[in-house]
């Protein structure tokens, strides 16, 4: 699979989030096939890539006065076909926007053109101790210009 244009941000046209990713042995089961969990460590590196190439990186949120994070409310994988040792996967991205303290994400591991497994994912902005919280301003500003239109 080629990867469609990208931008220096590895955005697309469509403002979708390309990265790469190799399967390594360590990253298979018995079977020789990727462990599922590991699909979710491939889908975590999109969505930080992501946010770090719109501007939010997280340590940035940690460095703050009021320090923030994101953390996981739900994910749901969708599992197609099998990856294994030595396939090059393509980790796309598609922030999907925000509602009330949801931030929405989509994602798709894709192998020559052939979706694997996809994901929809929700975050929530939290306090460094865990309290949940308002999604803080500037990072809904600067999400929004990465929302993805189709």
């Amino acid at each position: 699979m080629t990867l469609p244009v990208l931008d220096d941000k590895n955005f697309d046209a469509e403002r979708q989030h390309w990265i790469s990713v190799r399967v390594y042995y360590e990253d298979t089961d018995f079977t020789g096939m990727v462990y599922h969990a590991n699909y979710l460590r491939f889908f975590e590196r999109g969505r930080s890539d992501h946010l770090r190439d719109a501007g939010i990186s997280h340590q940035s949120l940690l460095d703050r006065p009021d320090p923030a994070a994101f953390t996981l409310t739900n994910v749901n994988v969708a599992y197609k076909r099998p990856a294994k040792v030595d396939d090059l996967l393509h980790i796309r991205t598609r922030y999907l926007g925000m509602d009330g303290p949801r931030i929405r994400f989509e994602q798709a591991c894709l192998r020559d053109g052939q979706i694997i497994a996809e994901a929809e994912i929700t975050a929530v902005m939290i306090h460094a101790d865990g309290r949940l919280r308002r999604p803080i301003r500037e990072v809904a500003d600067y999400l929004d210009a990465f929302v993805w239109r189709p």
